[in-house]
């Protein structure tokens, strides 16, 4: 039996030529192939500004620091995340403050977040968690407000839409990654997009450490050696050759998934709006016997995985608030395999063993 593995992409031929010609051309380091993978995503996004680093833990960290951010700062994210959204402002002496989400969706609930702004507060990180739109417009608005930066950690929503046009362009910085379960992967990296010019100087700067210039070397700022190189920038090339494809398959593979829950009662898929054009990167579900269906789907070679755990769970973090609307996901919430090089057929067949689960009783 053939195993399904929770997601799956694939590199191939293409990647494989892009790289050898920029190692043929002398071009290793960050170079020609970084600045032209960095102009065909602003393309993608309609942005202007692009800065390659290496990873998306590291856009985000990048951002903070552009936008000011320093010790005994108050910064809120929501409190479903991946880890580096806490991650980052805590390597810069930032205080992170949780706010808990929607009661049905896992993206930050803006009528909380009105409460949980100090004096300290700094700056806003959203996470459009699996594609899906934070209400954006409204955290602007809290943000102007009250004097604060938003950041978008849009790691997960790359070319994913709400109403205003595309996921992570629509604030101070929005922060991306392409590690292997994304969109288009490089393995590792991630990237910052933004629409002001003074920033993407900054970001360019913070990415060799503060230094402008590295001929005539001065130094003005903090920053570190987050470069980006032409390895990499070469197999995103070839990634985004194939991006369409990739996005229709994702789209695919949530319908598939979609058209078959009303079968499964004990299974309740977590949506993604995909009418307002979000793109379903994962497929994530809901199951109170969580641990017993993954473990059933083991047995007939199947790998389902269940989300992380909320992020105040982390004690280091010191919020020991109370967050009920994370609980559910966090508790309940897994990854069924997808992955936009994930054969419709192993859809298909996952799609058949829990119709065999269900008959089984075993719900």
């Amino acid at each position: 039996m053939n195993k399904i593995a929770w997601w799956r992409t694939q590199f191939g031929d293409e990647e494989i030529r892009i790289i050898t010609q920029s190692v043929n051309n002398g071009y290793i380091s960050q170079g020609t192939v970084t600045a032209e993978f960095e102009k065909q995503i602003a393309e993608i996004l309609g942005v202007p500004y692009v800065v390659a680093t290496t990873s998306g833990s590291m856009a985000i960290l990048m951002a903070l620091i552009a936008s000011g951010v320093g010790p005994g700062d108050e910064i809120i994210i929501p409190n479903r995340a991946w880890i580096a959204a806490a991650h980052a402002p805590l390597l810069i002496g930032a205080k992170v403050i949780l706010v808990d989400v929607e009661n049905d969706r896992p993206v930050m609930d803006i009528e909380q977040l009105k409460n949980k702004i100090t004096p300290k507060t700094k700056a806003i990180i959203v996470v459009h968690l699996n594609g899906r739109s934070v209400d954006i417009d409204a955290v602007n608005r809290i943000a102007e407000k009250n004097g604060l930066s938003v950041i978008e950690d849009a790691a997960q929503a790359f070319c994913s839409r709400n109403k205003n046009g595309m996921l992570g362009t629509q604030s101070l910085a929005g922060c991306f990654s392409m590690s292997v379960p994304k969109l288009i992967s490089t393995g590792q990296g991630g990237f910052v997009v933004t629409r002001n010019e003074v920033v993407y100087e900054k970001l360019k700067a913070i990415r060799t450490h503060g230094v402008s210039d590295v001929i005539n070397v001065s130094y003005t700022h903090m920053g570190f050696n987050f470069k980006f190189n032409d390895i990499l920038a070469s197999i995103g090339i070839a990634q985004i050759k194939r991006l369409s494809e990739k996005i229709l398959k994702v789209k695919a593979i949530y319908n598939r998934y979609k058209a078959s829950m009303h079968k499964f009662s004990f299974l309740k898929l977590i949506p993604v709006n995909v009418e307002i054009r979000e793109l379903p990167l994962y497929v994530e579900v809901l199951c109170p016997e969580r641990h017993r269906l993954i473990q059933f789907l083991s047995q007939h070679g199947i790998q389902a995985r269940p989300l992380y755990p909320d992020l105040h769970r982390a004690d280091y973090l010191c919020n020991k608030g109370y967050f009920p609307n994370s609980a559910i996901f966090g508790e309940q919430g897994l990854f069924l395999p997808c992955g936009p090089d994930q054969p419709i057929e192993n859809i298909d067949r996952v799609i058949d063993v829990l119709n065999h689960y269900k008959s089984n009783g075993t719900n």
